[in-house]
């Protein structure tokens, strides 16, 4: 394994030309690439990757490198191609990191010190360092919540650019060399619980990229929207107003009949928007009161999930929704719903679809699985004992891979059967959703990056 150090000339050579022979030229499958969060239109899977089984931190056993990453941030890391993207803001005096475990304190982190909001683009393969950029320093307008950053949002990337956003530091837009293309400041958007609002969370919606458009959900205390952006200018094509309490999902893409649309998860206006001009194609209400997960597609359904307040369900709903499709009291489907589940969706962690199986981790690291057809609970099952989970499961190759707050990666079989493969260690707190690309997967942690694949 490389020691990650500052690299002379002559060992960044060595290290380009082994990186050459392990790794030859290939052409790049948009599909394959890990180029958001969660991966292609978030959907938390990648097979065919042959990953490891097994892992040691302290004898670097199937440990490609172990990169530290000053700051604190909770964006997933994102890979296109050889590169990997992560980003981070770092203060000398925000030094409390972050506060893992289950508990009810709603306050902000006390620190108004100065930071420095960064992007780093890093060598998937060797965890080196490829460039570094400092998209913006100040104090941060919001505060953050205990178990959240300054930086949670995780970039997304087409290949040809790479888009960031840090709430209300602004968006920021970079070619794959890390030149700064174009940015947008959207003034102060205030991502706080919507019952006290002095509690500041921060923001933590992730951009989306599509066919050349960048894709955001700001829904804040005052004046969210939902907004699409030419990817190369920045210019804005549509931007829509939205009645909603403050949220932290993140967007997704579905095809119904071939149009394009764009759906968002939501409690007061959860819903779908035509791609195209932003009209507003179905909406409906209900649900966890503090949305955090994205949705998921499926071939022929769109998954939600949310939790908080009296409501936790779990809803699928038709592609080809149309108007308000809000169930009514008492209701578990209707003409566009096609089944629900009143209680035991997922606070913060968003569902796993795959190969017609719904996964479902709640905080308390219960997991459950059902028909995602019918909504037939298959299994539940405690992960762990005391720990908390805060990372949304993946899944490559039949394995589903499950990391609590304090380091620990549970392996589990997918299937209807529920089977832990093993319990591997990764030594630090874990927070994050992994990555995966061909042959390595990627945990971030507190401290820093950590690179999975067999030696």
């Amino acid at each position: 394994m490389f020691s990650i150090t500052s690299a002379s000339g002559i060992s960044y050579i060595l290290i380009l030309l082994v990186t050459a022979s392990l790794c030859p030229a290939q052409d790049v499958d948009p599909e394959r690439q890990w180029s958001q969060y969660r991966g292609y239109l978030s959907s938390g899977s990648l097979d065919g990757a042959d990953l490891p089984d097994s892992w040691n931190i302290e004898t670097d056993e199937n440990i490609r490198w172990n990169l530290q990453i000053p700051g604190l941030g909770l964006g997933s890391p994102v890979v296109w191609g050889d590169k990997l993207f992560i980003t981070t803001a770092i203060s000398s005096s925000d030094d409390k990191g972050l506060k893992t475990g289950i508990y009810g304190d709603i306050g902000s982190v006390r620190d108004r010190s100065e930071h420095a909001w960064k992007v780093y683009c890093i060598n998937k393969y060797t965890g080196e360092v490829i460039w570094e950029r400092i998209s913006h320093t100040g104090i941060p307008e919001q505060k953050r919540h205990s178990k959240s950053s300054h930086a949670n949002c995780s970039v997304a990337t087409d290949g040809k650019y790479v888009v960031t956003f840090f709430g209300s530091e602004g968006l920021y837009c970079y070619d794959m060399e890390g030149n700064l293309i174009w940015k947008k400041d959207f003034g102060v958007l205030r991502s706080v619980f919507f019952r006290v609002a002095s509690a500041e969370w921060e923001f933590a919606s992730s951009p989306i990229i599509y066919d050349g458009r960048v894709i955001i959900q700001c829904d804040v205390m005052e004046n969210s929207f939902v907004a699409s952006y030419d990817l190369e200018s920045g210019r804005e094509i549509w931007k829509k107003g939205r009645d909603e309490y403050p949220g932290w999902c993140t967007p997704n893409i579905y095809l119904d009949n071939g149009k394009r649309r764009i759906v968002v998860n939501g409690y007061k206006h959860r819903g779908g928007y035509d791609f195209e001009s932003g009209e507003e194609i179905w909406r409906m209400s209900g649900g966890g009161d503090i949305q955090i997960p994205t949705p998921v597609v499926g071939d022929n359904l769109l998954y939600f999930n949310s939790a908080h307040g009296p409501q936790s369900p779990i809803l699928a709903v038709r592609k080809e929704a149309a108007g308000d499709i809000t169930l009514k009291s008492g209701q578990l489907s209707n003409k566009f719903v096609k089944w629900s589940i009143a209680r035991g969706g997922s606070y913060m962690q968003t569902l796993l679809l795959y190969e017609g199986l719904l996964y479902n981790l709640e905080w308390n690291g219960r997991l459950s699985c059902f028909n995602a057809e019918t909504g037939q609970l298959i299994y539940k099952k405690k992960l762990g004992i005391s720990s908390s989970f805060t990372a949304s499961p993946v899944v490559s190759d039949r394995t589903i891979f499950i990391v609590d707050d304090e380091g620990m990666v549970y392996l589990i079989k997918s299937g209807r059967n529920f089977e832990v493969l093993s319990i591997q260690k990764l030594n630090d707190v874990s927070m994050v959703t992994p990555a995966i690309t061909d042959g390595i997967i990627f945990f971030r942690t507190q401290k820093g990056l950590v690179a999975v694949g067999k030696k």
